[in-house]
């Protein structure tokens, strides 16, 4: 099998996960296309390094390192350093969601206007909190496979995620009381 072959049947089914983190990261379309290009360029250049390990937190790690370099080169005021020590008094937040049953009119309304609030609020945390909930919570990665394309602790994944989630939890708070 070629190598190019072998990057199609490996790497190129991750291409939807790799544009939804770099889209998360530059809150842009054309940005985050931008960054998927250059990171499967990267990834096609390295791929023989892969060896036979999973391809879509190999890819991934490739996406956020290119997707962070974008940042630093074109918008370096969204990068905030986050400060990992700090204690932040933090509870998990569950997006209620409504099982597939329920798909009368009124509950598909209410469902896009919370998908499109919390995506809203998303978009105003740090790069640092948002990519670890998008890793989590929507490409669904383990904190073992978050901490390795991070290059962070698992410790760190986790305090991460709680203080994403309380942000997170509070933008919509707040949002919500700006809309009644």
């Amino acid at each position: 099998m070629s190598r190019l072959s072998s990057f199609e049947r490996r790497v190129v089914p991750h291409l939807d996960a790799a544009f939804n983190l770099a889209r998360w990261l530059t809150r842009n379309d054309h940005d985050a296309e931008d960054v998927v290009q250059e990171a499967f360029l990267r990834a096609f250049r390295f791929f023989d390094g892969l060896k036979d390990s999973d391809a879509r937190p190999w890819l991934l790690a490739i996406v956020r390192n290119t997707g962070y370099s974008w940042l630093e080169k074109n918008r370096p005021a969204d990068i905030v350093a986050l400060d990992d020590d700090a204690a932040l008094a933090s509870d998990t937040v569950t997006v209620g969601h409504v099982s597939p049953a329920e798909s009368n009119p009124e509950v598909i309304l209410l469902q896009s206007a919370n998908r499109k609030l919390v995506n809203q609020a998303l978009e105003e945390l740090p790069v640092g909190y948002r990519e670890v909930l998008v890793m989590r919570e929507l490409e669904d990665l383990s904190y073992k496979e978050i901490a390795a394309i991070a290059g962070v602790p698992i410790g760190t994944v986790m305090s991460r995620l709680s203080r994403g989630r309380e942000l997170l939890r509070r933008v919509i708070e707040v949002r919500m009381r700006k809309a009644s």
